[in-house]
C-alpha cells in the first residue's frame, strides 16, 4: 500500500512539468527523446505544430531538420500536459547554433513552422496563448509565401487528413 501510494505521488512530478536533458532520438518532425540528469527518458510531442507523417511528402525532410537543430544537443521543454499515448506536449527551447553566448532561446516548435516543415496545429490553437497563437499562425503563413518547405508542394496534404486516408 505505501508502494502505491509513493508511487501515486512521485509519478505527476515525473509526468509533468519543465525538464531540462540532452536530445537522443528524434523520432519525427514533431517528436523527441529528451533524457534527463537523472537518467529519465521522456518522449516529448512538440505542441502547436504538427508535421508530415513518415510516409508522407516531406515527412523525411522534416524530422532531417529537425534532428539538425535537437540531435545531441542540450533543450528546455515546457510542458504541463500528456496526451493520450503517453508523451509529455511540450514547447522546446534550444541555444542557437549561431549564437555561444545565447541561452535556450530558439524556439524549435516555431522554427519547424517558419522552415515549411509543419503545419501550425489550429485544432489546439485554443490551448497555446494568445502570443504563441499568433507567433505560429504568422510563421506558417510566412513560409507558405515564401515557398519554403512543405509549401513548395502544390497542394500539400496536412498530416491530419493523411492520417485519415486523404492520400
Amino acid at each position: 500500500m505505501q508502494k502505491l501510494i509513493l508511487t501515486l505521488l512521485v509519478v505527476p512530478i515525473i509526468a509533468f512539468g519543465d525538464i531540462t536533458g540532452k536530445v537522443v532520438s528524434v523520432t519525427d518532425g514533431d517528436t523527441i527523446k529528451v533524457l534527463d540528469s537523472s537518467n529519465t527518458q521522456y518522449k516529448v510531442r512538440l505542441t502547436g505544430i504538427d508535421a508530415p507523417e513518415r510516409d508522407q511528402p516531406y515527412g523525411n525532410s522534416s524530422r532531417e531538420h529537425l534532428a539538425s537543430m535537437l540531435a545531441g544537443r542540450q533543450v528546455f521543454v515546457v510542458s504541463d500536459t500528456i496526451d493520450r499515448y503517453g508523451r509529455l506536449l511540450g514547447k522546446v527551447w534550444v541555444q542557437p547554433s549561431d549564437c555561444v553566448s545565447c541561452g535556450k532561446t530558439l524556439d524549435v516548435n516555431h522554427a519547424q513552422l517558419l522552415a515549411g516543415m509543419a503545419w501550425w496545429y489550429r485544432y489546439y490553437a485554443s490551448e497555446q496563448s494568445p502570443q504563441d497563437r499568433d507567433q505560429y499562425e504568422s510563421g506558417e503563413d510566412e513560409a507558405k509565401k515564401r515557398k519554403r518547405g512543405l509549401w513548395m508542394a502544390p497542394n500539400p496534404i496536412n498530416p491530419y487528413n493523411w492520417r485519415k486516408g486523404a492520400r
